[in-house]
């Protein structure tokens, strides 16, 4: 009774408190409280107690359940309870007691707060209770006045309230990490805006609608900022200015934001990122509800990653557009090429990859420096970009550009009509040619281009080597052709890295006295069939691909120490003649290689003769002159093969410090119907005092005109076929037969 008299004076308390306080309007939210009683009376009696009461700056919302087993369909069904004032005896004598560990172990509701009530003590000693189950408070229904209800209430929406937050906080940070993560895959700036802005709406509870991403104008004063992701009512102002949103408020938000270059946490979010990369961006959020510091908390977080995200996306859009752009000009570059999707819709059926070459670049490079040469190309691209709108251009190489697209459009007449009217370059006309390799495509070709790339490369060296300035299409015979000098070339260096290669020998003799004058070296290969595969098949394969030099240091290493064998077996006054390529005698240190060759096996250098092609020898004249008068100085003696089949036969003679011309086979072959051309080469030699040696001696008739016409030395099958060391010591030691 006591307590009863006390429970007004309490009550009026707490009222002349409240009036006396400046609150401030009340939010449109609650705190929820779960009432579960038996007794509708203490229902009313609570209701009455907790009317106009404002806890932590929020009303009070009562549900009602009048069973433990009303009260668990209540809990599972309705959200945001956070305190529960919960009667022990109901259904049972411990029907409370049972629906906290309900609470607690299914529901899994750790934040809900739990006040106990009972009218009869006895069923539930308070130590024990409090002891055994997770409750907050437990008292009895006459303790409960207003203003100790009052008191109990806010120390448990107090506990709620923090373990929310705490809950929310963990949850948003997770959501923040996940968000980030997801962002993370996302480099083109629009999908990382678009996902920034709908991870905004996931992390602070909001439906994604009303959402802008607008990225702030650069210094040009023709640029505006522009909106490049947005969500919802707005996403039909993707790519488009600012200033064409239907909403002044909005624009005039998102300006005040850039402008300041900080963050506005109004109603109408409008969030700031920097970046270190670029431009900075904004983002504008529709809420329509007070945020709360966990959601001011969650914004910090997430704005700061996304800015680093925001610099991430910036900087893979510059490197990816290093990596598959033109610096130089402008257009896609060979990797962008090679990822191109043939599944695109501008394809056909009779679709083409066309390769243009310029002719001649390097020397108009090198006739008009590169700055010009730049520019040459820039016309270039544009030209080919105005004559083909609908195909895919990239730069494939230095002075290579590529092309995808229909084959109707890219006929031969289009392609090479691009070149026929002069490019201007600083008002100055240059006219210039291109040679063309096209192959087909076909939609299915998307997971090998590379592969047909390299088809169009086959075609187009054709075209450079044998059809200048046309188009050569591309043929599966052309292109097993090139298989097959790939398969080539990959044995060829199997064969030198396994010492397949050998020399074999072919005897020279005195055409007067028959005596063995000397032999040539001649480089042979045997393929792992067991076939000899032609010499002109596999040097020039060696030439172009640079295996000569490996292949050449072999040929004299060898060479000398199977010479140095035959001299001790009973021949020490003839000489050894060397066929060397042009690449070796470009090398630097060619003539040491020569000299420690011979040192290493006692050759003296009189002995050594080393052959070059007259061809050769006319291609590059001032260097080989060079070459070979180092050659001369170390002692050797020097020799033209194949004399008479080149151009300019007569004018080098002069230059080169030859001491042998060798005359070409042919000229040999044709002697009996003409053998002008024979004895004239025997005749200019004699001349300037050289020695004459002729190739391919194979009739008795061949051998007496060349006798005739005072030729010193010949070879050829009258005489002996190119053998192996052993076969030609043995064949050496027989007495010479000559009909």
């Amino acid at each position: 009774m006591e307590n009863k008299a006390e429970s007004p004076d309490d009550l009026m308390l707490i009222i002349e408190d409240d009036d006396q306080t400046d609150l401030p309007a009340l939010p449109s939210h609650t705190w929820r409280i779960l009432v579960v009683d038996d007794d509708v009376g203490v229902h009313e009696a609570t209701k009455l107690a907790l009317k106009g009461l404002i806890v932590e700056d929020r009303p009070l919302e009562l549900l009602h359940a009048y069973s433990a087993q009303e009260a668990q369909q209540c809990l599972t069904s309705e959200q945001d309870i956070g305190v529960v004032l919960l009667d022990v005896v109901m259904e049972t004598e411990h029907a409370g007691l049972d629906l906290v560990e309900i609470i607690r172990e299914e529901l899994e509701l750790k934040a809900i707060r739990i006040v106990l009530r009972t009218g009869q003590p006895g069923y539930a000693p308070e130590m024990e209770t409090i002891r055994r189950y997770d409750i907050n408070d437990y008292r009895t229904k006459p303790e409960l006045t207003r203003i100790r209800l009052f008191t109990i209430l806010t120390s448990a929406i107090r506990a709620y309230k923090q373990i929310r937050n705490q809950q929310i906080m963990r949850q948003g940070l997770e959501k923040v990490v996940q968000a980030s993560t997801e962002l993370a895959h996302l480099h083109g700036l629009k999908m990382f805006a678009e996902g920034a802005v709908k991870q905004i709406s996931a992390i602070i509870q909001i439906e994604p609608d009303g959402l802008i991403c607008v990225q702030e104008p650069s210094g040009n004063e023709e640029d505006r900022a522009k909106i490049i992701a947005a969500a919802g009512r707005y996403s039909k102002f993707v790519h488009s200015p600012l200033d064409t949103l239907d909403s002044h408020k909005i624009r005039e938000s998102i300006m005040r934001c850039l402008d300041s270059r900080t963050s506005l946490l109004e109603t109408g979010l409008t969030l700031y990122f920097s970046t270190e990369q670029g431009r900075g961006l904004a983002a504008y959020v529709d809420i329509h509800r007070p945020l709360e510091d966990i959601d001011r908390h969650l914004l910090e977080v997430f704005c700061a990653n996304l800015s680093v995200g925001f610099d991430n996306v910036l900087l893979y859009n510059k490197l990816e557009e290093q990596a598959f752009t033109d610096s130089l000009l402008r257009i896609p570059n060979l990797n962008s090429l090679l990822r191109y999707q043939l599944s695109n819709p501008t394809l056909n059926r009779s679709s083409l990859l066309v390769l243009v070459d310029i002719d001649d670049f390097s020397a108009f490079n090198d006739s008009f420096g590169h700055k010009v040469g730049d520019l040459l190309l820039k016309a270039v691209a544009r030209r080919l970009t105005l004559a083909f709108p609908n195909c895919f251009i990239a730069r494939g190489g230095s002075d290579v550009f590529a092309l995808i697209g229909s084959a109707d459009e890219m006929d031969t007449h289009s392609i090479l009509n691009v070149f026929d009217e002069s490019f201007f370059i600083d008002d100055q006309p240059f006219k210039i040619m291109a040679s063309v390799g096209e192959v087909e495509l076909s939609t299915e070709d998307n997971s090998c281009l590379s592969e047909r790339y390299k088809d169009a490369q086959v075609a187009l060296k054709q075209a450079k080597l044998h059809h200048r300035g046309s188009v050569i299409h591309f043929s599966k015979d052309m292109g097993q052709c090139a298989r097959d000098r790939m398969l080539l070339l990959t044995e060829l260096k199997e064969a030198l890295d396994n010492n397949a290669l050998f020399l074999m020998y072919q005897p020279k003799y005195h055409l007067e006295s028959l005596r063995l004058t000397g032999v040539e070296a001649l480089l042979r290969w045997r393929n792992k069939k067991g076939d000899l595969v032609p010499p002109d098949q596999f040097i020039p394969l060696a030439e172009q691909s640079g295996m000569m030099i490996s292949i050449g240091k072999f040929v004299l290493k060898q060479a000398c120490q199977q010479f140095h064998q035959l001299l001790h077996n009973g021949y020490p006054g003839i000489t050894i003649a060397i066929n060397v390529s042009p690449t070796q005698l470009d090398e630097p240190d060619f003539c040491a290689n020569l000299k420690n060759a011979m040192q290493e096996n006692n050759i003296p250098p009189e002995q050594v003769e080393v052959e070059v092609t007259e061809t050769i020898a006319a291609n590059n004249l001032d260097d080989i002159q060079q070459a070979l008068n180092r050659v001369r100085a170390l002692g050797c003696k020097v020799a033209i093969d194949d004399f008479g089949t080149g151009f300019s036969s007569l004018s080098i003679l002069h230059t080169l410090p030859a001491t042998r011309l060798k005359i070409d086979r042919t000229f040999v072959d044709a002697m009996e119907q003409d053998d002008s051309i024979a004895k004239m080469i025997v005749n200019l030699g004699q001349t300037l005092g050289m020695e004459i040696t002729a190739e391919g001696i194979e009739t008795q008739a061949q051998y007496e005109q060349l006798k005739a016409f005072k030729c010193e030395e010949g070879q050829g099958w009258l005489f002996a076929k190119a053998m192996e060391l052993d076969e030609l010591i043995a064949f050496l030691a027989k007495p010479m037969q000559n009909d």
